[in-house]
Formats: C-alpha cells, structure tokens, sequence
C-alpha cells in the first residue's frame, strides 16, 4: 500500500480519525479544564456531526481509518497488548496495587475490550464491579464516580499524536499529561496493525515524556518542495522543534524546516488554529496572528543543523524563498477584531484540504467560509457546533497517512 504525505493540499487518499465515544461522557465540569475541554460534549450531536464530516470525506473518495478499529486489530497480536498494557498501567501512575490489579484485568480482555478500556477509561465503581474490592491506596483515595484509569477524550483530534512527513511518521511524545497515553496506542498501531507492519515507512519517536522537548502534529505543516512549517506553541518547544528537524533530515528528501515564533497561549494552541493551506501557494491565515519572527534550519555539511533567525516583518518571504515561490497568497478573513477572534475560537482557519483548492471547514463560520469561496476556494462544510467545544477544527480531526505531493 502507499503510505506518505508530500504536501498540505495535494489529493488526499486516506485518513485516520476517531469517532466520539464513551470517554466523552467521562467529562464533567470538574474535570473537563484538567482534560483540556472548555465545556462537555452532548455526545450523540457529537457523533452525528462527526459522521458527517467522515461522509464529506468519503465523499470525495478519501479512505477513512477508524482509530478504535486500527487499535483492535493491532492488540489482537500478544507483543501489542504487553507493549499497552505494560506501558499504560504503571507503577509511577497507579502505586503497585493498583497496577498490579489493572494489568491483571487487562490481560483477560479481548482485544476490542482492551481498546475500549484505554480509550474510555474506568471509575473506581466500574473496577470493583468487575473485580471485586481492590486494596490500594489509591484505589481508597477516590470516589466511586472518579477514574481509576483516566479517558482520552482527545482522541478524536487524531492530528497531534502521530504525522506524517514524506515517508516516514513521528510518533509524537504530548505537552499535557491528559494526552500523553495517546502516543502508547499510535505506537502499537504502526507497529502491529498489519497495514502498517508489512509496510515500509520511517518511523521518529520525537520528544520527551516529561513536556520539555515536545512537538505536536497541529503545529506541523508539510508545505511541499521539501520543506516544513513548525509553529513554537504552547504545545510544541523550542527542543522538540530541533529534534523533530534531526530527525526528519534522515530523509533526503526533507531540506527546510521553518519554525514561527507564535504567541504561547491556549486559543493559538497550534499552528492550524491560525495558519493553513488552501492549495499551493495559498495561506489562510488569522489576521491577529500577524507577522512573527522565524528561524529557518537546514542541515550543515557536518550533517548538524544550521539555525538561521529572521525579523517578523520577513515572515512571508521567508516561506516564499524555501518554497521556491516568487509569491505565496496569505488570505485574511476581512472581520473586525472582535469578530475576527470568534472566528479564529471557533476554528475558521483550521481547513483540511482534500485537494487543491476544495477544503472542509465548520459550517458555524459563515463569513470566512463566503470568503474563501469569493476568493475561488470550494467549501465542503461540516457541522462544528458539538465538535468544536474541544478547541479543535477538521484538520484537527485528522491524520492523513496517504497525501500526494503537488
């Protein structure tokens, strides 16, 4: 099979997402700023709108991945569920008898209850249901509705955790803790989902468990002609910038890796939450992101890396220069300030191109999406009202695993 992804807007042929599902009625107001949500999802709006962006996908011939099915088939293999259950239920995490008694109860499941159980967690009244009074510290410490094994509600942003880049894929360690489980599973998936297993890619494990030198898929743009795009988020560090570059110039094929100073805040948590492409040389882009400073890196001849600083009013034409391109559009979205920030809260730059010049987009930002229109983009439009309140756009919602170049 093809596997690789050589460009943000050439033809997309296949595509993992995640469905919405039971971790999603583990949020409550309690917990949700811990989880990293805002409010909680009404889950079946949720899964209704998420069908529909998956039918606009297939729509237009895109292969749809689903991520709790890719988990199954791979836990079916004994060194994925050891690889899972050794890594997810861990002494540091749980104290020894509560790891103790989860690995016990993992081993009997199935390979769909085990993905299940990592994905939607488990409430301390759930574990002793199934396994009768468990003696652990921790265990006493909580309420019968708290989670002895937390939920991964992030999930369905399935952009962060794993990218592809040309040939190869990070596997990306995350910034939050509530997400950092998330690498375990995109682990067992690529190495023994037989998909993935008989394939031959490249695979980068990027970054470090304990959020100083990480790098997250949202902030990565692969704008073609061998060049990359790395937004310095709240989530993405300066260190996992320059690993990510030593890594990824392994590939010869890979030759500029451009790094935007961005503002570390949570409503710009990502690159794609202010900045994405429509097609070869056109960005849209939030007008409140305006110019930053850059650094462009390329690889020295001793094979190190060669960091080279530019002034934020160059922002622009430094993209042009790597990319070859005597002129890149930036599109701006012509709103007034206040209007422009609801825009850019409820994702009206985070577009998923599926090929150029045909982007999906939330329905709910009516005026940028009559722009890009006006401006000859085609809008295939989604419902965003449920799948936005967790900060996240269809880009977001997807990870490309088969992209042409242009």
């Amino acid at each position: 099979m093809s596997l690789g992804v050589f460009s943000e807007v050439g033809p997309l042929r296949q595509v993992i997402v995640h469905r919405p599902g039971k971790e999603m009625e583990r949020l409550t107001p309690s917990n949700m700023g811990e989880l990293l949500f805002d409010d909680v999802l009404w889950l079946s709006q949720a899964q209704r709108d998420h069908d529909a962006f998956s039918a606009a996908l297939t729509g237009e011939g895109v292969d749809v991945l689903w991520f709790d099915d890719l988990l199954e088939t791979a836990l079916a293999h004994a060194e994925a569920r050891d690889h899972v259950i050794s890594r997810v239920f861990t002494e540091e995490f749980y104290g020894i008898t509560a790891a103790e008694t989860l690995i016990s109860y993992a081993r009997e499941l199935n390979a769909r209850q085990l993905a299940d159980f990592v994905i939607e967690g488990m409430t301390r009244n759930e574990l002793e249901e199934a396994v009768g009074t468990v003696d652990s510290t921790l265990v006493h410490r909580l309420g019968g509705d708290d989670l002895v094994s937390p939920c991964l509600p992030n999930l369905y942003f399935t952009r962060d955790t794993s990218m592809w880049i040309h040939t190869g894929v990070s596997i990306n360690a995350m910034q939050m803790r509530a997400r950092r489980r998330e690498t375990i599973l995109y682990e067992a998936i690529y190495r023994w989902h037989p998909m993935f297993a008989e394939a031959t890619f490249t695979e980068w494990s990027n970054g470090l468990a304990d959020g100083h030198a990480t790098v997250e898929g949202g902030d990565v743009l692969v704008v073609g002609e061998g060049v990359v795009i790395v937004g310095l988020s709240e989530r993405t560090t300066p260190a996992g910038l320059e690993r990510l570059a030593r890594s990824l110039f392994t590939d010869e094929t890979v030759t500029t890796i451009i790094g935007i100073m961005m503002p570390q805040v949570r409503a710009q948590m990502h690159l794609d939450t202010v900045m994405t492409m429509a097609n070869e040389n056109t960005f849209v882009k939030y007008q409140h992101l305006g110019m930053r400073e850059t650094v462009t890196i390329t690889r020295r001849a001793d094979g190190g890396l060669a960091v080279a600083p530019a002034p934020a009013d160059e922002m622009h034409d430094v993209i042009a220069r790597a990319m070859g391109l005597s002129d890149v559009r930036f599109l701006t979205v012509p709103e007034s300030g206040r209007d422009a920030e609801r825009g850019q809260w409820n994702d009206a730059c985070n577009l998923l191109a599926v090929r150029p010049n045909v982007v999906v987009a939330y329905d709910r930002n009516e005026r940028a999406n009559e722009f890009l229109e006006e401006a000859g983009i085609r809008v295939l439009t989604v419902p965003g009202g449920e799948l936005g309140r967790g900060r996240g756009g269809p880009r977001c919602m997807s990870c490309p695993t088969d992209r042409a170049g242009l």
